[in-house]
């Protein structure tokens, strides 16, 4: 038999297919509706910012899409897939470690624990997962930390030994909840320009409450207050965040894929 010569069509197509998609998603813890009607397309390649007030639905929303929690209404695939059967493929960095600060560590330990599960037995790591381990560190400029104790990290060295946790198990999606809330300014723009260069190479959606802060290194702005709406990074000025932050948001719409055409007209 001849080879299959492959349709450029048929593989663009493909290509232009959203690593994570949501559509018409709702949610509610009991009676409290939490997200609705939510809609959002994020393509291979892209650095989305996720912000919003709290209990605005930031939270359940990750959760949702990194398959710890199942919507009630909607779709959401990743990778076309259900989120629980693409989760192997997310990088996860919570805002908070999962792990005490003075737990009796070293750094490499921790970032192997990205690891878990990719060996032929649970607990044992192999030389390659080691390798792996050193990799990631290298990443993100920590290698040198790799045999320090995870309690004499500073809040900066934290998020970087985080940040190669998620990226061991070599990932294609990046998620980040908060990654710059415990530390200060200047280690700030260090991470996200750390993220800056992963991104050539991973789909990110970073969550942050710093929205005139992140708007310098995302392509996107996704606002969630229980609805959603993308805008360009053009378009996030002080407006959009008294609407979005201020007492008088009741709604926002989501319209279309077209970011930049996206009306924020629902005041009281």
């Amino acid at each position: 038999m001849s080879p299959v010569t492959p349709d450029p069509l048929a593989r663009h197509a493909l290509a232009a297919d959203p690593v994570i998609r949501i559509q018409d998603l709702s949610f509610s813890y009991g009676e409290a509706l939490v997200l609705e009607h939510v809609d959002l397309s994020i393509h291979a390649g892209e650095f989305v910012g996720l912000v919003g007030p709290n209990a605005g639905g930031k939270s359940t929303l990750l959760k949702l899409i990194l398959g710890l929690l199942e919507p009630q209404r909607g779709l959401i695939q990743v990778l076309g897939r259900t989120p629980r059967l693409a989760a192997r493929q997310i990088g996860y960095v919570p805002q908070f470690p999962t792990f005490a600060r003075d737990f009796p560590i070293a750094v490499e330990q921790v970032v192997l624990t990205g690891r878990l599960g990719l060996g032929p037995m649970p607990g044992w790591y192999r030389s390659a997962d080691h390798a792996a381990a050193r990799r990631a560190l290298a990443e993100v400029e920590a290698l040198d930390l790799a045999a320090r104790r995870i309690g004499t990290l500073s809040g900066g060295q934290m998020q970087r030994v985080l940040l190669a946790r998620a990226l061991v198990a070599e990932p294609r999606i990046l998620i980040l909840d908060e990654p710059t809330a415990n530390i200060d300014q200047r280690m700030e723009g260090d991470i996200f320009d750390l993220l800056a260069r992963l991104n050539a190479r991973l789909t990110i959606l970073v969550v942050s409450h710093d929205i005139a802060f992140i708007s310098g290194y995302v392509g996107r702005v996704a606002c969630l207050n229980r609805t959603l709406v993308c805008h360009g990074t053009d378009r996030v000025d002080g407006d959009l965040v008294h609407r979005l932050y201020g007492e008088n948001v009741r709604r926002v719409a989501h319209e279309g894929a077209d970011a930049g055409s996206v009306p924020h007209h629902h005041q009281h």
